[in-house]
């Protein structure tokens, strides 16, 4: 790995695109959006308006014309209302279906700048500059895009794949500590559905992985990646191509977790609400005959070094339940689960038993 090169991932599929992962990466943008765009819209929340003008500037230099437009910062991002605002600005700007958007910013931004462009005249560029870990990692990836509504997360959205999705390592370094903490919840779900060597790392050194400047920041964020990457490659729409459960393995511990979320008004970070979800679920592939205790005591053991939460409140059940029937990946009444059969072996637990349910969530319960 040369530290001077970005480490580039492709993701295969109808319409293959490379995730760079490095530093100093603002100068592939005019490859990524080509010389056939004219108008390049940078959306961007307000707390990084810094940022989001410095690309524009650097967009201006390379040719392009830019129209800036600032969002509401993380969930609140994700309404009908802020996509009918970009609507408008890009309409008001006479953009065309040759020019191309950029979403600077952390997942919600980037889900939001994706559903805008999938949306506008059926499809336009779109690139993706993630700023947290979160979105790096997970949904800047996979061409995923999504508002949220009153009834729930990414209930309403399309599959719009980017043509590039910049993951520039500098910009974590002033990411608040506990939004880097909740980034590390998916890096720890990519080590339990596919590439365990992701977890010896958090446990040979947990110290170098609660803080952007550890030594294994790099290859813990591209393992990461790589993981989603290999699964949307072959299975871009959850239909379960290319075998096994396809790309609904990366919901795994996200039922619950969306569940928490929705209960908690936002106000947990999507992180620690997963890393509930995920020991949630580990319990249950237990009370299954799936899994022993000792993958479940390593979920609880490995999320807790790196800061994350396992148990969440007892009195929540009833809502939580409800909530999940909710879930994108319900099948009408039945509810269905990614749980693991055997570390990095996730499959789908479908309509599974109230009781153990129960049972599961008493044992994650404080």
């Amino acid at each position: 790995m040369n530290p001077a090169e970005p480490d580039r991932l492709h993701v295969a599929g109808p319409a293959p695109y490379d995730v760079l992962v490095g530093y100093g990466l603002a100068g592939e943008l005019p490859a990524l959006l080509g010389s056939e765009v004219a108008s390049v819209a940078v959306i961007c929340p307000a707390p990084l308006r810094f940022l989001g003008a410095a690309i524009g500037e650097h967009l201006v230099k390379a040719g392009y014309r830019t129209l800036p437009i600032e969002v509401p910062d993380a969930e609140e991002a994700k309404t009908i209302a802020t996509a009918a605002q970009c609507w408008s600005a890009l309409g008001r700007a006479n953009f065309t279906r040759t020019d191309a958007i950029v979403g600077v910013g952390g997942g919600a931004t980037t889900d939001l700048a994706g559903f805008v462009a999938a949306t506008w005249l059926r499809g336009v560029k779109v690139v993706a500059v993630p700023t947290t870990l979160l979105a790096m990692v997970d949904a800047a990836v996979g061409g995923k895009t999504g508002i949220n509504t009153d009834e729930g997360k990414n209930l309403v959205g399309s599959f719009h794949t980017p043509v590039g999705v910049l993951c520039d390592l500098a910009v974590l370094r002033t990411l608040p500590a506990a939004e880097w903490c909740s980034g590390l919840a998916e890096v720890v779900k990519a080590g339990f559905i596919a590439d365990p060597e992701i977890l010896a790392i958090l446990e040979r050194a947990p110290d170098q992985a609660i803080t952007p400047e550890g030594r294994w920041t790099r290859e813990l964020i591209t393992r990461a990646i790589k993981v989603k990457a290999d699964v949307v490659s072959v299975d871009l729409k959850e239909t379960g191509a290319g075998g096994g459960i396809g790309r609904e393995m990366l919901n795994y511990g996200h039922t619950l977790g969306h569940a928490i979320e929705r209960a908690e008004g936002y106000r947990w970070r999507h992180g620690q609400a997963v890393a509930v979800g995920m020991t949630f679920v580990a319990e249950l592939a237990a009370l299954q005959g799936r899994i022993d205790a000792a993958l479940v005591d390593r979920h609880r053991r490995v999320l807790t070094a790196v800061g994350l939460p396992t148990s969440y409140r007892a009195d929540r059940w009833p809502t939580l339940r409800a909530a999940m029937s909710v879930d994108k990946k319900s099948r009408g009444d039945k509810l269905r689960l990614v749980v693991l059969d055997a570390l990095a072996k996730p499959v789908i637990a479908s309509d599974p038993d109230p009781e153990q349910l129960v049972e599961a969530y008493s044992r994650i319960s404080a």
